[in-house]
């Protein structure tokens, strides 16, 4: 058995898309993982998402940026340390269809699951246990650390699980101790090459085997989306994120 890991998509349909397709292609991966941030950054909000609930094999949590613009939403209010986000969230907000603000209220921060006495985690990213029922206002994610084993273990060494996969930071991690792994796949539709990450997790030895595998998407046709659309807040999100 194989489990796939997709994070971070931030709106990005033609990355999902093509690591959709060859994840599909790949034998025995029987259930997909999406580790949150499925919104925002990326023009595509009503399209990734569509994709993501009309598959009976993927099962998702949220991330902060989901979580900020539901909260939005909501009339919850936004967070005070996206404060240099918000039109852009609130942007992404009122692209948001109902069907989907409803989809996106279901669901859970963290999913669990045991295959062969191994134990898997997901997670968005560390949050401390008093806070893992916080509203995204109280800030319960905890501060970006640079990804080092050490820094990687300090977050997530205690977590009950062989396995523990995240996100939230965009880097790739793939740490193997003793008796963990602690992966992150990078994020798959923020990167300022060309090509889209995720990772297999392959259940057949008796040790699981991770790999992480990039596939090529058309990233001129994506960033053009943001011309088309105007989206909020472009100019900066090239600079930080997609372009050199």
């Amino acid at each position: 058995m194989k489990v796939a890991i997709i994070t971070d998509i931030h709106g990005n349909e033609l990355a999902l898309q093509a690591v959709l397709k060859e994840i599909d292609a790949t034998e025995d991966v029987q259930e997909i993982w999406c580790l949150g941030d499925m919104i925002a950054m990326g023009p595509d909000t009503n399209e990734v998402l569509d994709t993501l609930f009309e598959r009976s094999d993927i099962q998702m949590i949220t991330g902060n940026h989901d979580e900020a613009i539901l909260s939005l939403i909501l009339g919850e209010g936004h967070p005070d340390s996206y404060k240099h986000t918000r039109e852009h969230h609130e942007w992404i907000a009122n692209q948001l269809s109902l069907q989907n603000v409803k989809r996106l209220q279901q669901l859970p921060r963290i999913i669990k699951k045991e295959i062969k006495d191994i134990r898997l985690f997901g997670i968005h990213y560390h949050i401390e246990q008093h806070l893992l029922e916080a509203h995204i206002k109280e800030e319960p994610f905890y501060t970006i650390l640079e990804p080092t084993l050490e820094n990687t273990i300090s977050m997530f060494g205690a977590y009950p699980a062989d396995i523990i996969c995240f996100g939230h930071n965009h880097p790739e991690h793939l740490f193997q101790t003793d008796n963990k792994i602690l992966l992150n796949p990078g994020a798959l539709g923020v990167s300022k090459g060309n090509t889209a990450p995720y990772a297999i997790i392959d259940f057949a030895f008796v040790k699981p085997e991770v790999t992480i595998h990039h596939v090529a998407y058309d990233k001129v046709a994506f960033l053009q989306k943001f011309e088309t659309l105007q989206v909020p807040q472009r100019e900066i999100l090239f600079k930080l994120f997609y372009t050199e």
